[in-house]
């Protein structure tokens, strides 16, 4: 095997890599005390908190199209770390990034449930993927702004008929620098098309999780085809509880009981019934029943239909002593 004397060095002394990531650190940190980035990443923290967009002066200017501010800003960035890695071509920009192959990220900064990101699209990558079939709805708040590339995309609007399905309309736009899209995950989504060579996009998002799952649907019908949590918590809990589930642990039915009826989201919640009546059937049945007496709970109708067909298949379950009302 043919190690370059670089790195076969780092072997026996890892001073340089540090030295390396201590030059990327002062780079990043450098253009992060710049008047303009040092606003931008400051008004993160107010945004996260709830604050309207427009009221976030420096975060708005960014994604205003009658706004010089986004490209100077960010090419500023890339110039920062570019130099960096020139100087330190082993070391890594201390910031949180992801790729496929296709769709790259590099997260700037971050707030609670807020980021801010550069998104890079590959069109060749893009244009081998099969056509997409499906597209999924986030509650979120999303602005974004295109500093380069061209694309032909849609804005797909989603407005639920049932619970099963959605109306979908579909919208062409087409994307060049400058232009700024804003809408609200829950009920837009923005589709990618045809890309030039590569879509660089600022990307902007502020979870709401409080507001439901992410759903998809099926592009040609509106068919619902998949529910998810939105953020975080959920899914660690939603695969905990699958988990304990699965390994038949009925210990752990009194703590998803206490989620079942606590104050998470509808989602989680449901769920967390289905997994306590599999481990144990009393405990999720009474859980069940609690959810199913409190008139003001959203689940409330959703679980006396689903008591009344248990109770209907299994009469015995009439002897049970029920939750009080």
């Amino acid at each position: 095997m043919i190690v370059h004397p670089a790195l076969r060095a780092l072997r026996s002394d890892s001073a340089p890599q540090r030295d390396a990531q201590e030059r990327l650190y002062a780079a990043v940190g450098a253009w992060r005390r710049e008047p303009q980035a040092a606003a931008m990443l400051a008004e993160l923290a107010n945004y996260a908190e709830g604050r309207a967009l427009a009221d976030c002066t420096a975060l708005a200017a960014l994604f205003d199209e009658g706004d010089a501010t986004a490209l100077p800003l960010m090419q500023g960035f890339a110039a920062a770390a570019a130099h960096g890695l020139t100087e330190a071509p082993l070391g890594y920009l201390p910031l949180r990034h992801f790729s496929d192959g296709v769709i790259s990220t590099l997260l700037l900064g971050n707030a609670g449930a807020v980021t801010l990101s550069l998104v890079a699209v590959d069109g060749a990558g893009l244009a081998a993927r099969p056509t997409p079939t499906a597209v999924d709805f986030r509650p979120s708040e999303v602005a974004e702004h295109v500093l380069a590339g061209s694309a032909s995309a849609e804005l797909i609007g989603c407005r639920p008929v049932s619970d099963s399905a959605a109306q979908l309309d579909r919208r062409p736009i087409a994307l060049a620098p400058g232009r700024a899209i804003h809408r609200d995950g829950a009920n837009t989504a923005l589709l990618l098309g045809d890309v030039s060579s590569c879509l660089v996009t600022l990307r902007l998002q502020r979870r709401r999780a409080e507001d439901g799952p992410t759903r998809e649907y099926a592009l040609g019908d509106g068919r619902l085809l998949h529910l998810a949590a939105s953020n975080p918590r959920d899914s660690r809990l939603e695969l905990m509880m699958a988990l304990a589930g699965r390994m038949g642990r009925s210990d752990a039915a009194p703590p998803i009981a206490a989620l079942a009826l606590g104050e998470g989201s509808t989602a989680l919640r449901w769920q967390a019934l289905r997994e306590c009546l599999a481990l144990d059937t009393l405990t999720g049945f009474q859980a069940l029943c609690a959810v199913a007496a409190s008139p003001g709970d959203p689940l409330a109708a959703t679980a006396g239909a689903l008591r009344a067909q248990l109770i209907e298949t299994y009469p015995q379950l009439k002897q049970v002593d029920l939750c009080p009302a």
